[in-house]
């Protein structure tokens, strides 16, 4: 997409009225949206799971700061015109907390931001041991991020996490309650079934999000099956992650093995390949731009 940020989160909310099972894949950090764009996808999803794993080393259970996660966005901000789907977790605290993020990350460069329902310190949506806050508590932070945005084109995507503490009803209930408070988009995480999944679809009114974990609860379901259950975001938010830890673990294994890296070659970006992805020809010519003569 071009044109001002403002202009891009004006059509990102029309491709998502259009339910086209829109693919995102998630990005930790800049160098995966720059891979992310240079395949053609039309938007990245900053995964607060992928931050976790890639900055710190750790599991999604809510060690990723706020300040880290503004960081990580603004990063990603400035490489890329893509609109950038943000992971809030649980707004980083009440009602207050959720208003201050939802500004500071609106202004680091994103065009929709999702939060969830989860007791603090979240996990992942699809580990055991969850739990949720209560209903009034939620809704009064998804109030209070549409209150905070400044553009009103920027996405509040409500997602609970009841579907795997209460059952699929609760969910819904959930949802249509988030939507009711003014939630653009709500996501129910973990259905265990295309049927449930249908079920979320025709149920609540506005568009709806699908994530698609390997290893999860919710089947691995094509992009056109999702298209014909009405979904309008497919978030594959740590795929390129998994890629990128069995691609260093087999050619790290082989130069440990190995003592070089001859016999995994074909697996490494060649020296012209990391520098195109990095876009090493743009700065090379801002520095021909401004060179002092």
């Amino acid at each position: 997409m071009t044109g001002s940020l403002a202009d891009r989160r004006k059509a990102f909310r029309a491709r998502m009225d259009r339910r086209d099972a829109m693919i995102l894949p998630g990005a930790g950090n800049a160098l995966t949206a720059r891979v992310i764009a240079d395949r053609g996808f039309d938007a990245v999803y900053v995964t607060g799971a992928g931050i976790a794993n890639t900055y710190l080393g750790a599991p999604d259970i809510g060690l990723v700061t706020l300040t880290e996660l503004v960081g990580t966005v603004s990063a990603i901000a400035e490489i890329t015109d893509l609109p950038l789907i943000v992971d809030i977790d649980t707004g980083f605290g009440n009602a207050i907390n959720t208003q201050r993020t939802v500004r500071m990350i609106e202004r680091a460069g994103a065009a929709a931001m999702q939060m969830e329902d989860q007791v603090f310190p979240k996990k992942c949506g699809h580990f055991a041991g969850k739990a949720v806050i209560p209903l009034e508590e939620a809704v009064s932070k998804v109030k209070a991020a549409v209150d905070a945005r400044e553009d009103a084109n920027t996405l509040i995507i409500a997602r609970t996490d009841a579907r795997a503490i209460h059952g699929l009803e609760a969910a819904l209930d959930r949802a249509e309650a988030f939507i009711e408070a003014g939630a653009d988009m709500t996501f129910v995480e973990a259905p265990t079934s295309v049927e449930e999944m249908q079920a979320i679809t025709a149920r609540l009114s506005v568009p709806q999000v699908a994530n698609m974990v390997v290893g999860g609860k919710t089947p691995l379901t094509a992009q056109a099956d999702l298209v014909r259950l009405r979904f309008s975001m497919v978030l594959y938010a740590n795929t390129p992650l998994q890629a990128a830890m069995r691609a260093m673990s087999d050619v790290l294994g082989a130069l440990k093995a190995d003592g070089d890296v001859s016999g995994v070659i074909d697996k490494l970006a060649d020296f012209e390949e990391r520098q195109r992805l990095v876009d090493k020809d743009g700065y090379d010519a801002l520095e021909a731009r401004y060179k002092l003569d």
